[in-house]
């Protein structure tokens, strides 16, 4: 039998004088004459358009064989004519959830469930497809990835070095120990995570918490960060809302460094393959646990904007984001006050040799509303600019294991030459996500 068990057995005849028996037409033994079904019935429109029952089979019989969009359109046709048609109740709510309308698919196969004229084996059915689509509702995922590499300056060290302090008015050079200078070498990148999202019919709720550790031979400066987010997202038609708000922690050398509180929102339009914008707001406080001076509340106000596009035939997707920062002390004592800035993201992404690479382009502009400090540059305002390169590709390899090859580059200038520094990074590792 082709056609779906729960409608057939639930088909309510309807006397059409116009519309011939349609009996034969309901046991198909297979896919061809599931075919030859759906031409025979559409030949019989004209006999049958105040027939309910005849648009109930003739949309059951188009969803058999692919016609998705035909058959919605046949079985709403079916349900204007008779709203009371259980087959086509059943076999609507099959049809609105194949086209990824979850909620609408829910909400009529309940409706169905609370007629008193469904049959025992009927109703154990739509139960059975109720939980089923429920369970989509609740969605698990964790990942894992496992990556070695080598970095030229772990430690995060400036890279001059020699430095010039300003004592008694006159410069001085100072040259820096080995300990405070660039170390390199290989490590290893270790980092897991999962996700719960929760679907509702207009909203849903995500939680994200992430681990991520990074071992070397320089253990001074092995990291231990753990971050968690919730979002909250109520898409709409032709825009989107999203709030939320998360939690970090570093250790840094095996000691607390920071932890930051943040809470956010994004606006961005719904536009099918067209350029799509993107207004974010984000406030985070940090808080330093061994050197209070440095607390700070950071907050940052985009626009952006994301463009599919088709280059060489290969589908990319094109982003960039423009950013006003600032920065404002907590406490009295921080060097250099508050500061402002700006920020420029692009990002470009495209398929390669099986895979996919991601590419992303930062550049940052941070200026002090006061002097730094009297020791450096004469109790200068200082000024840093960062420009960073991050190039991830992964391929697959399994189901749920790829490839993954990063290479990161960071490049930092000030004037004040004890900000300058240098760091370059390549790893390569497996990401498994299931």
């Amino acid at each position: 039998m082709r056609r779906s068990a729960l409608s057939l057995l639930f088909l309510i005849p309807l006397s059409v004088q116009a519309c011939p028996d349609l009996q034969p037409f309901y046991l198909l033994d297979s896919s061809e004459q599931a075919m030859q079904l759906e031409v025979q019935l559409g030949s019989l429109m004209s006999e049958c358009l105040n027939s309910s029952e005849f648009f109930a089979l003739y949309g059951a019989a188009q969803m058999d064989v692919g016609k998705l969009a035909e058959a919605l359109e046949t079985l709403e046709r079916a349900l204007l004519l008779d709203p009371d048609n259980g087959a086509a109740q059943i076999d609507y709510a099959q049809a609105l959830y194949l086209r990824g309308q979850l909620f609408s698919a829910l909400d009529l196969n309940d409706q169905t469930l609370q007629r008193q004229d469904l049959p025992p084996d009927i109703q154990v059915l739509l139960q059975e497809r109720r939980q089923q689509w429920r369970r989509q509702t609740r969605q698990r995922a964790f990942h894992a990835d496992v990556l070695a590499g080598y970095d030229n300056n772990l430690n995060g060290a400036p890279d001059p070095s020699q430095i010039t302090l300003t004592i008694a008015g006159e410069p001085v050079i100072l040259t820096l120990n080995e300990e405070y200078r660039p170390i390199s070498g290989p490590y290893l990148n270790l980092r897991a995570g999962g996700q719960y999202r929760q679907l509702a019919s207009d909203h849903q709720h995500s939680l994200v918490a992430e681990l991520r550790g990074r071992a070397s031979q320089d253990s001074p400066s092995d990291l231990l960060q753990f971050e968690s987010h919730y979002i909250y997202t109520r898409p709409r038609r032709d825009h989107t809302w999203q709030f939320d708000t998360g939690l970090s922690h570093l250790l840094f050398g095996g000691s607390p460094l920071y932890t930051a509180a943040e809470g956010g929102a994004l606006y961005q339009t719904v536009m099918r393959n067209q350029c799509v914008p993107g207004f974010r707001f984000t406030a985070q406080y940090q808080l330093y646990h061994n050197q209070s001076n440095l607390n700070s509340i950071e907050s940052r106000a985009s626009a952006g904007l994301d463009c599919p596009l088709s280059i060489a035939a290969r589908p990319t997707l094109i982003g960039g984001e423009i950013s006003v920062l600032n920065s404002k002390a907590v406490n009295d004592g921080r060097p250099g006050g508050g500061r402002d800035g700006w920020q420029l993201k692009l990002s470009w992404q495209f398929p390669l040799l099986g895979g996919v690479l991601d590419n992303q382009l930062h550049h940052a502009h941070l200026r002090d509303r006061t002097g730094y400090s009297p020791l450096l540059d004469n109790g200068a305002e200082r000024w840093l600019g960062r420009t960073y390169l991050l190039m991830q590709y992964r391929q697959p390899l399994l189901t749920d294991i790829s490839l993954v090859v990063n290479f990161y580059h960071q490049y930092q200038r000030s004037n004040i030459e004890l900000f300058d520094s240098l760091d370059t990074t390549f790893e390569v590792g497996i990401s498994a996500a299931f």
